[in-house]
């Protein structure tokens, strides 16, 4: 299994979608506590974190949020569950898991389906800036 530093969670993420990447982006400049590690899920690190909580990367293929020790998430719970560690307004998102899971997985999904077509897609994952590195797994 990967070595996950104690006190942090790790994302999983596209990591050929401009969305997705754009949205790592904005979870670093958010992340103030430091909480965050990342990994594309096209990655040796992703594939074997999915491997490990036993994720067939065929049926998800967007977000995972991985507390070690102590659960995971996918789709729109996983990104309600991330903007939970941020200031702010951003803590009012919890509202939304109120919400059932379906109809939030539904429009999730809609956006999903549609990311690359909307928001573009890259050739390759992401290489992070030397001043990012520290946050992507190795």
């Amino acid at each position: 299994m990967v070595d996950i530093p104690k006190n942090k969670k790790v994302i999983l993420f596209d990591g050929v979608c401009n969305l997705c990447n754009h949205s790592v982006l904005k979870v670093i400049k958010y992340d103030k506590k430091n909480i965050f590690l990342f990994a594309a899920l096209q990655s040796e690190k992703g594939k074997e974190i999915l491997d490990f909580l036993k994720i067939n990367p065929s049926k998800v293929d967007s977000i995972v949020l991985f507390n070690p020790g102590i659960s995971y998430d996918i789709k729109s719970t996983a990104a309600i569950k991330i903007m939970q560690d941020f200031k702010g307004l951003w803590r009012v998102s919890f509202l939304f898991l109120y919400f059932p899971e379906f109809i939030r997985n539904y429009l999730y999904d809609v956006i999903a389906k549609n990311r690359y077509k909307w928001f573009g897609k890259k050739e390759v994952c992401m290489v992070p800036t030397p001043e990012l590195i520290a946050k992507f797994l190795k």
